[in-house]
């Protein structure tokens, strides 16, 4: 067998390196990111989820409370393992019991010994545009709060986080009954994820 002079072996050594070269970005570089929690306090801690609503949303929805304290209670319990979340079902009987205290996170934590209420006010709630009902998209927007409330009632302290917004699918499609039950679903799963996600470390695509 003939050697390869070196001359050809020197020109074929940078050929080969530089096939990395021509590779597709998409490739190389990452394609998530990792994202800090917003508030990483709520490990080892008992947390409670209260939902707040206007009575026109609880008019045409009237779980809504329940529904979406459970979907993000569950997100947060998966997300923080370590944290004790208080039962959805067990608030809302109590606001049931005691309507005034649906926006009072204060009372409501002391009522189940919670130590951390994530409070979320509802700013906007569909699954039907209403200027155009034959259309279905969820839309949820709401305000973040955590209530700490280990402390005395006049020492009880709140941490305003982002807003969290979503719109589910990104747009509007043909109403059908079965479709409005998975698009709503579908919403509060998204939602209930961007929410829990304050909550802890994670991976966010580019």
């Amino acid at each position: 067998m003939k050697a390869i002079p070196l001359w050809c072996a020197a020109c074929l050594t940078p050929a080969l390196v530089g096939c990395n070269l021509f590779m597709p970005l998409a490739v190389m570089l990452p394609d998530t990111k990792k994202v800090p929690a917003e508030f990483a306090r709520l490990e080892s801690r008992r947390v409670l989820v209260l939902v707040w609503a206007e009575p026109e949303t609880l008019f045409d929805y009237p779980y809504v409370r329940l529904e979406l304290a459970s979907y993000v209670g569950d997100k947060i319990r998966r997300g923080v393992p370590d944290s004790r979340l208080v039962s959805a079902r067990k608030v809302e009987d109590f606001i049931q019991r005691e309507p005034e205290a649906a926006h009072d996170p204060r009372r409501v934590g002391d009522q189940f010994e919670a130590e951390m209420v994530v409070y979320l006010e509802l700013l906007e709630f569909q699954i039907r545009d209403p200027q155009s009902p034959e259309f279905l998209q969820g839309r949820i927007r709401t305000s973040v709060r955590v209530y700490d409330v280990t402390g005395e009632a006049d020492e009880t302290s709140y941490y305003e986080l982002a807003e969290v917004e979503v719109a589910h699918p990104s747009q509007p499609v043909l109403y059908t009954l079965a479709g409005e039950s998975v698009i709503r679903r579908d919403t509060y799963l998204t939602f209930a994820e961007r929410v829990a996600r304050k909550f802890y470390d994670h991976e966010e695509a580019l």
